[in-house]
């Protein structure tokens, strides 16, 4: 029998597997995608294209905006 896993998100835009049956740990939210695990795993690769956590995808994403903006 195929063990079913949930693709589950957290406000880190951080993605990681989470046995189907069972709520999300806290801090962790079904993203919506269900399924083996491979047919999961597949799922994260599609839609996890940056793995920098959120807090520093903005925190760099601001520092260049503000080094391009002030360079011109």
């Amino acid at each position: 029998m195929t063990e079913r896993h949930q693709v589950v998100v957290n406000d880190e835009d951080q993605y990681s597997l989470w046995p189907a049956d069972r709520q999300p740990p806290d801090g962790w939210r079904a993203e919506g995608f269900a399924g083996s695990k491979d047919d999961c795993l597949s799922h994260i690769d599609q839609v996890w294209r940056d793995m920098r956590p959120r807090s520093v995808r903005l925190r760099q994403d601001d520092a260049a905006g503000g080094s391009l903006g002030g360079a011109r």
